[in-house]
């Protein structure tokens, strides 16, 4: 069976500079692929050369088997990027009407697919509305919309919901898996690690460049056998209770997480056993103990070497491995 997407040895040079380096991987139709990586990475390039805005140094990339540059390829895909492409200045309907209109939809087929559309993604009682009105959410589902008024086959998804609330964020995954149950194959760049564990069928996580891994959510996390840690809390916190904590025999790495910290281990039940024998021999009474296994964030920060960026974080916090922890 053919492939959605299908990438080899694709490489993307700025002078001497490599954003991308010979990375090759294949989306399969009907997949939800989440495409992950740190700020600087080669997500944002990489996506540029599979949706033909930008051509590759090295290699090559297909859609559905078509070249990416040709004709074909293009009237199969839809792209949404990170910044939304709507009209203000006209309604809803009048969007909709113009984008068919650039890919040559008779009138009747126009607005066939812009009243199904609009009540696809729940904007018919506003279709008359200046999109100047609407709000984040709305815009952003207008977008993607839009972007599909073609019938695509594969859908291209940059950061769908970032900084919208929390109602738009929920009504927006809703709308990516309705549209994957219909058969939609979609590219989903994230930085959220909870929207691609709860979304994507499989991640590939690029980092400087090239593919750390790819694989299913639980398949990334369940490698990382070593991501495994222990979260505790005490009544009281000394000043020197991390590198307290580090001098457990079973302990790799502590992280303090507000009131908690977070434990990295080999062996969670031997880091239980030393932590009840501390918690005695240091009068620390235990108020939280919880054994956790290893997150997508956890997966991420192991491979890149990089925190998440969270919303209202400003940069991405680099990870400063410590001496003898392996990480």
């Amino acid at each position: 069976m053919t492939s959605a997407i299908s990438v080899s040895e694709l490489t993307k040079k700025f002078g001497e500079f490599t954003a991308v380096n010979r990375i090759s991987f294949d989306v399969e139709v009907g997949e939800i692929f989440g495409f992950l990586g740190p700020n600087g990475a080669g997500k944002t390039t990489t996506t540029r050369m599979l949706t033909g805005i930008s051509s590759p140094t090295e290699g090559r990339a297909q859609i559905l088997g078509h070249e990416i540059h040709s004709f074909a390829a293009k009237e199969r895909m839809g792209v949404v990027t990170d910044l939304s492409n709507v009209y203000n200045d006209l309604s809803a309907w009048d969007n909709l009407i113009f984008t068919a209109k650039l890919y040559g939809l008779n009138r009747r087929k126009r607005e066939e697919k812009a009243a199904e559309l609009l009540d696809l993604f729940g904007l018919t009682e506003v279709q008359d509305n200046n999109v100047r009105e609407f709000s984040g959410g709305m815009k952003r589902r207008l977008t993607i919309a839009m972007a599909l008024v073609n019938d695509a086959d594969v859908l291209f998804l940059d950061e769908p919901t970032t900084a919208l609330d929390v109602q738009s964020v929920k009504m927006i995954r809703n709308l990516i898996l309705h549209l994957n149950e219909t058969g939609t194959t979609i590219f989903l760049t994230t930085h959220n690690m909870a929207e691609a564990n709860e979304l994507c069928s499989r991640i590939a996580i690029i980092n400087q460049g090239l593919i750390g891994a790819i694989g299913t959510p639980e398949n990334l996390k369940l490698a990382m056998d070593k991501m495994h840690s222990v979260e505790v809390a005490f009544d009281r916190i000394p000043e020197t209770l991390v590198s307290d904590l580090n001098q457990l025999s079973s302990v790799r790495e502590v992280q303090k997480r507000g009131d908690k910290y977070k434990i990295f281990t080999l062996t969670p039940a031997e880091t239980l056993k030393e932590l009840f024998t501390f918690s005695q021999a240091t009068n620390l009474e235990l108020m939280s103990v919880n054994t956790l296994g290893p997150s997508l964030e956890d997966v991420f920060l192991e491979l890149t070497g990089q925190e998440i960026v969270h919303r209202g974080e400003s940069q991405t916090r680099m990870h400063r491995r410590n001496n003898g922890g392996g990480r």
